[in-house]
Order: C-alpha cells, then sequence, then structure tokens
C-alpha cells in the first residue's frame, strides 16, 4: 500500500471517528480547537486559552477565527466557563462515547 493510500485509510478511520463521537457537526476550526482543549485538559478539567492557541492544531489559525470557534463551542455546550478563575479557562465537556475510554 502506497503512502496516499495509507493517508487516505487514515482519513476515513479519522472520519468515522469524529462521526461516532458526535464531532461530525462542528467545523474544521471547531474540531481543532476541540480537540486541542481535550489533549491540553489538565487534572481538573481544566484548559488555559493561551495554551490552546499555542497547539500544534490551531497554530495557523487566525485569533478572531480561534475565538469564533470558541464561542461556538461553548454554545454548544461541549466547553463551558464557571466565572470562577476567571477569564481565560474553560472546562471541556468529554463527548459521552470518549468519556468510555
Amino acid at each position: 500500500m502506497n503512502t496516499i493510500a495509507k493517508l487516505t485509510e487514515l482519513k476515513k478511520l479519522m472520519m468515522s471517528m469524529e462521526n461516532a463521537l458526535g464531532l461530525n457537526d462542528l467545523s474544521k476550526v471547531e474540531r481543532d480547537v476541540y480537540c486541542a482543549a481535550c489533549e491540553l485538559t489538565d487534572e481538573s478539567g481544566r484548559v488555559r486559552t493561551m495554551d490552546m492557541l499555542e497547539h500544534t492544531f490551531v497554530l495557523n489559525v487566525s485569533r478572531p477565527t480561534f475565538f469564533r470557534a470558541l464561542k461556538s463551542l461553548l454554545k454548544k455546550g461541549l466547553l463551558s466557563n464557571n466565572g470562577v478563575e476567571g477569564r481565560g479557562w474553560y472546562y471541556v465537556k468529554v463527548t459521552t462515547a470518549n468519556a468510555n475510554d
């Protein structure tokens, strides 16, 4: 199997996993921001905006686009902020399918 064929199979697998997790309704930027947040979440379930902005998945995303995606993820309930820690801290809601792993 050549490299492109392997990449194609990997992409199909990733799309299938995103669908299973209910992430297929998110835009590419929203998925990238959400995945970055999931990876960077600390032991208390929090993630900082500044850390997400420096993550590999969103390095090429403009700040306004990043913050629009962040706002959208808040609206969709995948991220939340309770205001206790102040600005710049978010809690990641782990999808039901992901919580079983």
